[in-house]
């Protein structure tokens, strides 16, 4: 995916990706805790495909985050 929005979901991806490292959890596990497939959410982690709200609700509710945290965007 490619669109203007794209650095900005690259970095949301890497927050998630983060997150998820320093709780020592793999793509799989993260996927088993939110419900979503783990090919999802390595697109969402690579920024092949754009995050819902909902994915990210999930997400952070499973890497124990407030949402601001996977949003978070360095100026």
């Amino acid at each position: 995916m490619k669109d203007r929005y794209h650095d900005i979901y690259l970095q949301i991806g890497l927050n998630i990706l983060r997150c998820r490292k320093e709780r020592g959890w793999t793509q799989e596990q993260l996927a088993d805790r939110t419900g979503h497939s783990r090919n999802h959410i390595q697109r969402v982690e690579t920024a092949y495909t754009a995050p819902t709200l909902a994915t990210l609700l999930d997400i952070a509710q499973a890497l124990e985050v407030p949402l601001e945290k996977l949003l978070e965007i360095p100026k």
